[in-house]
């Protein structure tokens, strides 16, 4: 039996993880794979409830449970509030508390949405890359930080840019390894001409690659590059390596590649402890949408798709994930879409609509 914590958060946050609680549901009814789930507030819905977008019950919760799934935080509601009340500092917290220092964002192509891209079918046909996020470091929590009045009554504001070697090391282990079971091919992403932080990030990745992993074909690349050779070639790239800042950037650019941030999963994983426990939230890439929110047209695919990592990930439930990503794509290729994927004059079907049809086909490929 697993255990998963369930926050819903906020926007369409809760009609997406709902989608993913059906199946869930269906692998505990249907299978040997069990799960039990528990709710927990963060973000904004938190805020309103409790106070504060990061409660300590939901921070207990996340300690006890096998894996996180979350849904979405955030919303124009929220926005005028104080810096420290807002829905993001709830996401920050839970992701500092946790240690979740590796955030692995997959950007692929389904072969059905080939033409729900910007970018020629050509280019992006067959794409399939993964970007790999160190997430606890970087200007998103280095100090000193703030905005202060100067003695001539400006304004200055302050994030400071920090990491240290044993940061760089653990996050680039994390992309080596998963360039052996995929292409053997890493590219590291920096600013090292003019940055020195991301300098010593160049020399302990290329350390680290010389050492222990010869066999991994390592190029660097300066992060403006990266983000025009991400819409010039994107197939070059395989498992992408960069800081917290560059990859919040790059892995969106990225996800536009495939036609809708609603098809993009992640997960966010910290380093396995003695006891073999190790902490991991999934969520979706997209934000929380308030404009659709409560409307049941959010596509809840990308959620679906961060369940799978999940089986895969934390689970070891490889050939049950395989089966959600598979329920997708046969999907996919049957003309199901909801709206922000669907072309003009495409049938069009709402987000539990999608839930239910993923069901159904997992019914038929688990047989």
């Amino acid at each position: 039996m697993k255990k998963i914590l369930l926050i819903h958060g906020d926007g369409i946050g809760p009609e997406v993880v709902g989608q993913a609680k059906k199946i869930l549901d269906f692998f505990s009814t249907n299978t040997d794979k069990k799960f039990e789930t528990e709710n927990a507030l963060l973000g904004g819905c938190a805020y309103d409830a409790v106070g504060t977008p990061f409660p300590q019950e939901t921070l207990e919760l996340a300690k006890k449970s096998d894996a996180i799934l979350l849904g979405a935080v955030g919303g124009l509601k929220w926005e005028s509030l104080e810096y420290k009340h807002r829905p993001e500092r709830g996401l920050l917290g839970i992701r500092k508390e946790l240690e979740l220092f590796a955030n692995l964002r997959p950007a692929k192509v389904f072969d059905a949405l080939a033409d729900s891209s910007t970018l020629k079918r050509e280019i992006v046909l067959g794409l399939d890359i993964m970007i790999v996020r160190e997430l606890t470091g970087d200007l998103y929590f280095g100090e000193p930080r703030g905005v202060k009045t100067l003695p001539d009554g400006s304004r200055q504001g302050v994030n400071t840019m920090t990491y240290n070697s044993k940061e760089v090391e653990r996050i680039a282990r994390v992309s080596f390894d998963l360039a052996k079971i995929r292409g053997k091919k890493l590219c590291s992403i920096d600013k090292a001409n003019v940055i020195e932080t991301t300098e010593m990030w160049r020399e302990v990745v290329t350390e680290i690659g010389q050492k222990n992993y010869p066999e991994i074909a390592l190029s660097h690349m300066y992060v403006d590059n990266a983000s025009m050779q991400l819409v010039r070639n994107p197939k070059q790239f395989d498992v992408m390596l960069t800081g917290n800042m560059f990859g919040d950037i790059l892995s969106d650019t990225a996800s536009m590649l495939t036609g809708s941030l609603g098809m993009l999963p992640s997960a966010s994983l910290g380093a396995k402890q003695a006891d073999g426990k190790q902490f991991a939230l999934y969520e979706p890439i997209h934000g929380s949408a308030p404009d659709i929110a409560g409307k049941n047209i959010a596509n809840p695919l990308a959620t679906i798709l961060s369940l799978a990592m999940m089986f895969k990930y934390s689970f070891g439930y490889a050939k049950e994930g395989d089966l959600i990503e598979r329920a997708v794509e046969n999907i996919l290729n049957s003309g199901v879409r909801t709206v922000d994927i669907a072309k003009a004059g495409e049938a069009r079907v709402s987000c539990s609509e999608m839930g239910d049809k993923i069901i159904q086909e997992l019914r038929k490929v688990i047989a």
